[in-house]
C-alpha cells in the first residue's frame, strides 16, 4: 500500500478566481512534507480571492487546519469558519475554527512613556506598592499578636523547644560578631572623638562622646542591623523552604496554625535575646573607647568607669534598651513575613530573602529616628 500523502495544487475557478485543492491525508504525520511549499506561497502569486477545495481530502486534523488556516492568513484571504470552501464539510469549517481562533493575539507594544508622565506614574506605582506593603505588614503584626497574647492565656501551647533553639540560633551564636563589631564602633568613636575635640582643647570629653553613644544608639542599631542581615535572612529562607515544600500546608490541613508553629517562637526568642545582645554590645563599645583612652589620651579603666557613672547619666542605658524589644518584634515579624510570601520557586525565596533584609534594615532606623524624636521633645 502506498504511504499516504498530503498534496495541494492552485488552480483557477470558472470566474477566474485562484483555488487551493486539497488532495490526499493532511495530518500531523504529513503536513510536515508540504509545510515548506506553503510557506513559500505570497499574495503575489495568489490572490486574497483564494478558496478551498476540500472534495478531495482523505482526511484533516487540527495540524492540517493549522498549515491552512496560517497559509490563508499570510495572503490575506478570509480565514477560519468564514473561509471559502468548496466541497464544503463540517469537520473542515469547524477545524478552520478552532485553530483560528486559537491564534496569538497580535499586540503592539506598548509605547515608551517619557519625562514627567513616565516620573509621575512610577512615583504612584512606588506610593501603591508601599501602601500595600505597609498594610500587609500591619495585618501580620496584628494576627502575630493577637497569637502570641492566646498563648500567653495558655502557655501549655508555646513551644519552648522551638524557642530555645532559635534563643540559641539568633541569640548566642550571634553574641561573638555582636560583641566583636561593636568594640570596633566604640574604637572608631574614641579615635574621632580625640581628634576632633583635640583642637578645642576638650578631648577629655570623648568619655562622655563614647558613654552616650554607645549606650543610647549605636548599641542598639548595630545590634538590631545584624539581627537584621544574619538572624532576618535566615527567618525567611527557612519559612521560605518550607512553603516550597508544601510543609506549611501540610501544618493547616493537619490542624496546627503556623502562626502558632513557626511566627510565636520566634517572636519570644527575639524578645529575650535582642536586650541580652544590646547589652553586651553596649559593654564591648564602651571597652573599645576605654582602650582608646587609656592608649592616647593616658585616662585609666578606673577613671575612665568613674567619669562614665559621674557624667553619663543611668537613664541613657534604659532610654536605649527600651527600644530593644521594639527593634526584636520589626525583626522577626519582617523576616517571617517574607518567609510567609515565598511562592513555590527558588528565585521567589531569593527575592523575599533580600526584601526581608532590606526592609528589616529600613524600618529599624526609622523607628530609630522616631526614638530619638520622642526622646527629644520629653527631655531624655
Amino acid at each position: 500500500m502506498a504511504q499516504a500523502q498530503a498534496r495541494f495544487d492552485i488552480t483557477t475557478d470558472l470566474s477566474g478566481n485562484p483555488v487551493m485543492v486539497l488532495e490526499g491525508v493532511w495530518t500531523a504525520f504529513t503536513v510536515g512534507a508540504i509545510d515548506q511549499a506553503l510557506r513559500s506561497l505570497s499574495a503575489k502569486e495568489v490572490s486574497s480571492e483564494l478558496s478551498l477545495d476540500v472534495s478531495q481530502l482523505e482526511d484533516f486534523d487540527t495540524a492540517g487546519a493549522y498549515v491552512v488556516d496560517r497559509t490563508l492568513r499570510k495572503i490575506g484571504a478570509v480565514s477560519g469558519e468564514r473561509a471559502k470552501i468548496v466541497g464544503d464539510t463540517l469537520s473542515v469549517r469547524s477545524l478552520l475554527k478552532t485553530v483560528n481562533d486559537a491564534k496569538p493575539e497580535h499586540t503592539m507594544p506598548p509605547k515608551k512613556k517619557h519625562g514627567l508622565h513616565e516620573l509621575a506614574e512610577n512615583l504612584g506605582h512606588g506610593l501603591v506598592d508601599a501602601l500595600k506593603e505597609g498594610w500587609g505588614i500591619l495585618e501580620f503584626i496584628g494576627e502575630a499578636f493577637s497569637t502570641v497574647f492566646s498563648l500567653m492565656l495558655n502557655p501549655k501551647r508555646i513551644r519552648w523547644t522551638s524557642v530555645v533553639s532559635v534563643m540559641e540560633e539568633a541569640g548566642l551564636n550571634a553574641l561573638p560578631i555582636v560583641s566583636m563589631l561593636s568594640f570596633f564602633i566604640g574604637l572608631v568613636i574614641a579615635f574621632l572623638g580625640v581628634n576632633l575635640l583635640q583642637s578645642f582643647g576638650a578631648q577629655v570629653f570623648t568619655v562622655e562622646m563614647v558613654g552616650f553613644l554607645m549606650l543610647r544608639e549605636f548599641g542598639l542599631v548595630l545590634t538590631a542591623i545584624l539581627l537584621a542581615g544574619r538572624t532576618d535572612s535566615s527567618f525567611t529562607a527557612e519559612i521560605g523552604a518550607m512553603r516550597m515544600r508544601e510543609e506549611v500546608d501540610a501544618m493547616r490541613v493537619m490542624g496546627l496554625n503556623p502562626m502558632e508553629v513557626l511566627v510565636a517562637p520566634r517572636l519570644i526568642a527575639l524578645w529575650v535575646m535582642t536586650p541580652f545582645l544590646s547589652f553586651f554590645a553596649m559593654m564591648s563599645g564602651l571597652v573599645g573607647g576605654l582602650l582608646v583612652m587609656w592608649g592616647v589620651m593616658d585616662i585609666s579603666p578606673a577613671m575612665f568607669i568613674q567619669r562614665i557613672q559621674d557624667t553619663v547619666p543611668g537613664q541613657n542605658f534604659w532610654v536605649g534598651m527600651v527600644k530593644a524589644p521594639v527593634f526584636a518584634t520589626v525583626i522577626a515579624l519582617v523576616g517571617c513575613r517574607q518567609g510567609m510570601l515565598v511562592s513555590g520557586d527558588v528565585q521567589s525565596l531569593g527575592q523575599r530573602t533580600t526584601s526581608s533584609v532590606v526592609q528589616a534594615i529600613f524600618l529599624v532606623i526609622v523607628i530609630d529616628a522616631i526614638f530619638a524624636m520622642l526622646y527629644m521633645e520629653m527631655g531624655l
